[in-house]
């Protein structure tokens, strides 16, 4: 069972990267809380962000590491080449923000 103090901190961390970044595709923008892929991310990157281990080296292997089944499925992208670098940067900035208020 999961700690619920962890558990919180994980869902803050995804409140906080919600709207920070989007995914685009045909210059459609898509952010990552309407696209229920905040909470996943979060979970992933709360192991470094607690360490003290987060830097945008990191988040950028870590997106590219997640796949994003599209076209119901039939191919799957990573998440890297679905957020613009842009936004790439305002999410490692939410991120940065995150840590240094834990």
């Amino acid at each position: 069972m999961a700690d619920p103090a962890t558990t919180r901190a994980i869902e803050a961390l995804a409140a906080a990267i919600a709207d920070k970044a989007y995914l685009e595709v045909a210059r459609w923008h898509l952010y990552l809380g309407d696209a229920k892929l905040h909470l996943p991310l979060a979970e992933q990157l709360y192991p470094l962000v607690s360490a003290g281990h987060f830097t945008p080296s990191a988040l950028g292997e870590l997106l590219a590491r997640i796949t994003v089944p599209v076209g119901g499925g039939q191919v799957t992208l990573p998440l890297a080449q679905l957020i613009p670098t842009a936004s790439q940067a305002s999410l490692a900035e939410a991120i940065a923000d995150y840590q240094r208020n834990l």
